[in-house]
């Protein structure tokens, strides 16, 4: 069912072991403070992370399992990954809250865990971490990135292949039940969703070119490549980073190297009405995927202690 366009709200970083969230509502600028600080329970290292807007649970996943905590540590729920891996690295688990705060989506890159399965994106019961649904994958993924459409209860997940590509899913869930799409790519990156939940950014999984869909049919509006941007496709590349700065306004990232063989990278605004490249774009950071457009003329780069810094367009 669409709604009115929800911004976001809180934003969540991990600093020194704690989970930290931010108000992005209280429009400051600058090194943003936590409004909430959650200690995750001992021995977990954590993976991906959430918190409800009244500031009473984390949510987070570890390579083996989702867990739920108050704000002392205390742990509401734990959602094992069975059976357990013992494989350390090239699988991350993620997770997110849907809008009502009633499900956390978890994808569990079960193939990659040595877990003889495939991949599953399950829905699990926010309030006691019961499985609601789950639906198996066909992807043997290292890990992925989902994102809660701002106008419906849809969240769409990118499962990063590694050098077997990209794959991005549409779900929602009706009366327990997950209505689960697949687009009809394996070459492409999600990148972001519109503020009104109307297009997404993908960027092609050689790097090639980016391209604007609309939601939720996924047909291309349009599409640019290196050469648009007045550089040479066989040299330089367009990174997986950036998204919308403004309903209007895309980021988009290009890098490449110099003579020298230094690496070096530059962000562009490309109008999102016409397609056309504007100019390059000052984000405040020394790394290309250090960029989080917020959709509203601002932007989050990581500072030195590790708390978001808020940045502005004017």
């Amino acid at each position: 069912m669409a709604r009115s366009p929800r911004p976001p709200q809180l934003i969540t970083r991990l600093v020194d072991g704690r989970i930290c969230a931010y108000d992005l509502a209280a429009d400051a600028r600058g090194v943003l403070s936590p409004v909430m600080v959650f200690r995750p329970t001992p021995e977990d290292h954590v993976v991906d992370h959430a918190v409800a807007a009244g500031l009473q649970h984390a949510y987070y996943t570890t390579l083996n399992a989702a867990v739920c905590v108050t704000a002392d540590g205390a742990e509401v729920w734990r959602s094992q990954f069975e059976p357990q891996s013992d494989q350390q690295h090239g699988h991350r688990p993620s997770c997110v809250l849907s809008w009502d705060e009633r499900v956390v989506w978890v994808y569990r890159p079960d193939a990659m865990a040595g877990r003889n399965r495939p991949d599953q994106w399950v829905a699990l019961d926010a309030e006691a971490g019961a499985v609601i649904a789950q639906a198996d994958l066909q992807t043997v993924g290292h890990g992925g990135q989902q994102l809660r459409h701002p106008a419906s209860d849809q969240v769409l997940l990118d499962v990063g292949e590694g050098q077997d590509g990209s794959v991005i899913y549409r779900a929602s869930l009706t009366r327990g039940q997950m209505d689960l799409i697949c687009y009809p790519w394996s070459d492409r990156c999600l990148i972001d969703l519109a503020p009104d939940g109307h297009h997404f950014m993908t960027v092609h999984h050689e790097q090639t070119d980016l391209a604007v869909h609309t939601y939720p049919d996924g047909e291309v509006t349009f599409a640019l490549s290196v050469d648009a941007f007045g550089h040479d496709p066989d040299e330089i590349f367009v990174e997986w980073s950036g998204g919308y700065l403004s309903p209007d306004t895309l980021i988009v990232t290009l890098t490449g190297e110099t003579e020298d063989e230094q690496e070096w990278f530059r962000h562009y605004r490309v109008d999102v009405r016409s397609g056309h490249v504007r100019t390059e774009f000052d984000a405040h950071t020394d790394n290309p995927y250090d960029i989080q457009p917020l959709g509203d003329g601002t932007w989050l780069t990581t500072d030195s202690s590790g708390h978001p810094h808020r940045w502005t367009d004017s």
